[in-house]
């Protein structure tokens, strides 16, 4: 029997998300801190709604019978292409009533009970890499680091890297980020220079590096030429700057620029399996799902994590069977209308 993990959610996210039928930011514009979009909402609207026009050719004159969704990024073996975005701060964002242990290991956990894996988050109070520390100790996550200045930023990934993670990103465009500054503590944008050095220090410790942030394709080949494994095509939900286009807009022509050269994850509005699906045609290797994820969470805990995600692959499967691709591999832009 299903978990109504939304209704426990409803809940305990009061004040913080409305868990609307559909999450598209429009009852939740401005709410940042919270679960809303920046401003006017326009960048969180414009994902979901860039991801809503694209149509998807049926076909089932074919010979697949049980699409496998499984998949392999960066060396790391996945049951889907799909894992958890790095979010982090749940008592000042999701719910005052849900501690940021709780909400890490539900959804690192619950993603690894169905064969994929989780993303930590970071921020200003030492409780939010001191939880993805604790989780990252007892289960394979990739640990997300805000892009600080100084010695900060190092001493973060000396922690996270200590956890021996298959991987370890930083999300440069969480140098916009309005929760941050009014903490007082600053982030910055990174050069070329800065973001190779960093990926260096990464490399040294034989860990693959994301960038997570890039909305651009010369964005895309900068992070190429300071030697990163892959990148997160994203605008940070949203919640960075307004106006943004949506990710599913941008994610082909960034693609088309890198030409493989590097491995691509996207977010942005992602809510189903076959939303899923789209994205991957557009051209990534790999999708991050955020806020439906954090509702699962808070309502549910692992158990509402496994379920959020096991709904995704099986949407994922069926969406996959009816435009006759057998495998990941299979997905390319030739299934779009």
């Amino acid at each position: 029997m299903d978990l109504d993990y939304k209704s426990q959610a409803r809940e305990l996210m009061k004040g913080y998300c409305r868990i609307c039928p559909v999450c598209n930011g429009r009852a939740c514009i401005g709410e940042v801190p919270g679960m809303g979009g920046l401003g006017t909402g326009a960048s969180f609207q414009n994902n979901v709604a860039a991801l809503a026009q694209i149509k998807l050719n049926m076909t089932a004159l074919h010979s697949v019978t049980e699409p496998a969704t499984s998949t392999e990024f960066l060396g790391i073996s996945l049951s889907m292409p799909v894992m958890a975005a790095p979010i982090g701060g749940a008592q000042f964002n999701m719910s005052k009533g849900f501690s940021e242990d709780d909400y890490i290991e539900s959804v690192v956990g619950g993603c690894e009970a169905v064969g994929s894996m989780g993303c930590t988050g970071d921020g200003v109070p030492p409780f939010i890499i001191d939880a993805a520390v604790k989780t990252l100790s007892k289960h394979k996550g990739i640990p997300f680091i805000k892009p600080w200045e100084g010695q900060e930023l190092y001493e973060k990934l000396d922690k996270v890297l200590a956890c021996n993670p298959p991987a370890v990103g930083v999300d440069v465009d969480a140098a916009g980020l309005v929760t941050l500054r009014k903490m007082g503590r600053p982030v910055t944008p990174m050069s070329t220079d800065k973001l190779s050095e960093v990926i260096d220090y990464v490399h040294k410790k034989k860990t693959p590096f994301i960038v997570k942030g890039v909305m651009t394709p010369l964005d895309a080949e900068k992070a190429i030429e300071a030697h990163a494994d892959a990148i997160v095509v994203s605008n940070h939900g949203g919640r960075i700057l307004d106006h943004c286009p949506g990710t599913a807009e941008v994610l082909p022509a960034i693609a088309k620029a890198v030409r493989k050269r590097i491995s691509i994850v996207v977010d942005g509005g992602v809510r189903t399996g076959t939303d899923v699906l789209k994205m991957l045609a557009l051209g990534a290797d790999l999708v991050f799902i955020g806020r439906p994820v954090c509702v699962a969470s808070v309502g549910g805990g692992v158990e509402g994590v496994k379920q959020y995600f096991t709904t995704i692959q099986q949407q994922l499967g069926q969406a996959m069977l009816l435009t006759g691709c057998g495998k990941i591999s299979d997905i390319t832009d030739g299934i779009i209308f």
